[in-house]
């Protein structure tokens, strides 16, 4: 971990509008007034063009102090997507999980981010790219893409936990459970046959589901999570052996590490970044080590 640079003091505080309505506006406000009571200037934007656009020249001349996503996971994913490594990265959670601000230990309050972006320190983590595109916590191919696809595909406004309910059901009823392939470290034959598959950088997913504990965002590595067989049947014995952490036991369960990943199907498999919908197979995938710059508290570990 390192201190902040004493001398950056600008804060540029980026708000997605679906992310927890006007309440995600109030409490950007409200974190404006703080950090400027503090002697910072703040900036309230929602034009992510203009962010990563300001973000980027502010960082460059040394006068960056934080980029703050109000939002949830997917705002950060696409704040980091718009910046160049080193942009110091920090979160006001306001979306539907907030595995990353669980993860980093970041407050709700305005209160606690601005003692945290006065006070804290940088944190360095690896990336994740899939075709292209960073993601932070994980990748997910198979039947919770398709119900993230589901989702995304008549989503209307800000996302609760009851907004999944509609898509599992029609993934239930479409879903068809091809077979996945995995190859691992460009090695020529697949390390992996499966019909979920999962690859994370942090050990976080929706729900508190814990597949991959031992993930590390600092090991240059992707925790790849795979079970073997397709059917609704599967799926409710996979999560009941996940909940009393016993699915490394099984023998239909596989988890390995590496450091890039090219993952495919003979037939059409959506894929999910962050739980945000990202393509379908195939998909080239790699891990970027220390790509991300957060901002989190002193006493964080």
């Amino acid at each position: 971990m390192n201190n902040l640079p004493p001398t950056a003091n600008r804060v540029l505080i980026s708000v997605n509008p679906k992310s927890g309505a006007r309440s995600s506006v109030d409490r950007a406000e409200r974190l404006g007034e703080l950090l400027e009571a503090e002697g910072l200037h703040a900036e309230i934007l929602s034009d992510l063009d203009e962010v990563g656009e300001k973000a980027g020249d502010y960082h460059r001349q040394g006068w960056l102090r934080a980029l703050v996503a109000c939002g949830g996971d997917g705002t950060v994913a696409e704040l980091a997507n718009r910046t160049e490594p080193g942009v110091p990265l920090t979160i006001l959670p306001a979306g539907n999980e907030n595995l990353l601000a669980r993860y980093l230990n970041l407050g709700h309050s305005p209160d606690e981010l601005c003692r945290t972006i006065v006070g804290g320190r940088l944190r360095r983590l690896d990336a994740g790219k899939a075709a292209g595109r960073l993601f932070l916590l994980m990748i997910g191919c198979g039947f919770d893409a398709e119900v993230v696809r589901q989702l995304h595909r008549h989503r209307t406004g800000h996302v609760r936990n009851l907004s999944y309910l509609k898509p599992i059901l029609a993934a239930i009823r479409s879903y068809k459970y091809p077979e996945i392939r995995v190859y691992c470290d460009d090695k020529p034959t697949p390390g992996v046959r499966a019909r979920w598959v999962f690859a994370f950088n942090l050990p976080c997913y929706g729900g508190g589901l814990q597949l991959a504990p031992d993930a590390s965002g600092s090991d240059g590595r992707l925790d790849v999570c795979s079970f073997e067989h397709g059917s609704l049947w599967h799926g409710l014995r996979y999560t009941a052996a996940v909940l009393l952490r016993r699915h490394r036991r099984l023998r239909d369960c596989d988890i390995r590490r590496a450091a890039r990943l090219r993952i495919e199907s003979d037939e059409e498999v959506p894929y999910q970044l962050d739980g945000d919908p990202g393509g379908t197979l195939p998909v080239e995938v790699e891990i970027l080590p220390d790509r991300l710059t957060m901002i989190v508290p002193e006493d964080e570990k």
